[in-house]
């Protein structure tokens, strides 16, 4: 791999420092990696396969939520929900993501990321296979919790992977896990109703179709397993990395940014998660058919393939993300005016624009590696700001529920996505400022 340094492999080093590795890397690390100036083929074939993998998970981050969102008034239907339970289901991807995510960072240090991930994975694959076997709301909520969890911790451990296995390169690599997860989001949600009807218009394989791609995500992790001096970097740490460092991390609570990260993190959520579970159904309401309605949310998403890419790289060569922030902002902002004001006519229109705003996921992935100096303190931050996050989230879909059914319309809701990308921007300004929770610690 170019631009690499020449004293030891970055990835058994804390990461984030540039001292040579005799005063930094643990005795073990350092053998294990066999102390080569270059990285050998094994080494490459190590990187290639966390490549794989990152890839084919972020793949796998969201079909369970937008495939649901594209079949939601079918399976409103068949488990007889009304839309305030309606609003329920929508909310359970959030509140997965918070219990289950601050669960990362401790089975990481035990297992190390690669078998959690790989357990994520796993369940997925079992959650969407039971979802569609389940006779009642109950059940289908108990199987996606459990394909939710498996997204949860692997959510969290993303960037914590890739600041160990890549560190010189953290917005290249982020990069591309969230044009991959942009990629996954927006296929499930545009193929999801034309493959329902090719299988017979059964909502149940319509959902069930998509363990296929889990199955397919737990593969490259499996020989991951044995490269434990990754796992190892993480319970070691807090012992190597530098005393400040290592101070600050239970103490992430007192860090301002942290909570402006996690509240930025939890506004962006929020209008993710009510536009992939409601989106579909606003543009129903308004007269679109329902397969031209997955297509618009597809399209939705689909404009994180690229961005997500620009995006990162973008964000890491700004020591001040804040006017990234508030570009994104406003895009969503114009997007909810058009979508209250004409939802049909412009409907391709307002799809981009909130497309283009939701990029404000990446743009959150990168700044968790960025507001943090070491490994150690990426793993407590991106746990600490997606589970605040995360729980911020939670109202939002619910609400929006709500006040549609009781208010009959989308008036209401779509006020209520519109007026959330305000305090969007400004914590999102305040998070995006050059420091780091090491410092305020």
């Amino acid at each position: 791999m170019p631009d690499e340094p020449k004293t030891l492999d970055p990835a058994v080093r804390p990461a984030g420092t540039t001292a040579p590795a005799a005063t930094t890397t643990p005795p073990g690390a350092a053998v294990a990696a066999g102390d080569s100036p270059a990285p050998g083929r094994a080494h490459r074939w190590t990187l290639g396969l966390v490549i794989v993998g990152l890839v084919l998970s972020a793949l796998n981050l969201r079909p369970a939520i937008t495939s649901l969102g594209a079949l939601l008034e079918e399976v409103s239907e068949g488990l007889h929900m009304s839309g305030s339970v309606a609003g329920v289901l929508t909310s359970v991807p959030p509140l997965c993501f918070a219990v289950f995510g601050i669960t990362a960072p401790r089975l990481a240090r035990r297992f190390g990321p690669a078998a959690v991930v790989c357990a994520g994975m796993a369940a997925i694959f079992a959650g969407l296979v039971l979802r569609p076997f389940a006779s009642g709301t109950a059940g289908f909520l108990a199987a996606s919790a459990l394909a939710l969890m498996g997204i949860a911790v692997s959510n969290v451990l993303m960037p914590v992977i890739v600041k160990r296995y890549f560190p010189d390169r953290v917005g290249t690599m982020t990069g591309l896990y969230s044009m991959a997860l942009a990629l996954g989001t927006s296929v499930a949600a545009a193929a999801t109703v034309p493959m329902t009807e090719a299988l017979g218009g059964d909502w149940h394989l319509g959902l069930g179709i998509w363990a296929v791609l889990a199955a397919l995500a737990v593969l490259p992790w499996i020989p991951l397993l044995r490269d434990r001096d990754r796992g190892a970097g993480v319970r070691t740490e807090k012992a190597t990395s530098t005393p400040a460092a290592a101070t600050a991390a239970p103490r992430i609570t007192r860090s301002r940014t942290a909570w402006a990260l996690g509240c930025f993190f939890g506004l962006q959520a929020t209008g993710a998660y009510i536009t992939m579970g409601w989106m579909p159904q606003i543009f129903r309401d308004a007269g679109v058919p329902a397969s031209t309605a997955g297509v618009l949310l597809a399209v939705t998403m689909v404009m994180g393939v690229p961005l997500a890419f620009v995006i990162p790289r973008l964000a890491t060569r700004m020591k001040n993300q804040g006017p990234i922030v508030v570009a994104l902002g406003l895009c969503g902002l114009t997007g909810y005016t058009g979508l209250f004001l004409a939802p049909a006519s412009g409907a391709w229109v307002w799809a981009v624009l909130l497309g283009i705003s939701n990029c404000s996921f990446p743009l959150a992935l990168t700044m968790i590696g960025m507001r943090s100096r070491t490994g150690a303190g990426v793993v407590r931050l991106s746990a600490f700001a997606q589970s605040v996050g995360y729980l911020i989230s939670i109202p939002g879909p619910l609400l929006v529920g709500v006040l549609y059914q009781h208010s009959g319309g989308w008036g209401l809701p779509i006020a209520l996505m519109g007026g959330l990308m305000v305090p969007q921007m400004i914590v999102g300004t305040l998070a995006g400022r050059d420091r780091t929770v090491e410092d305020e610690c």
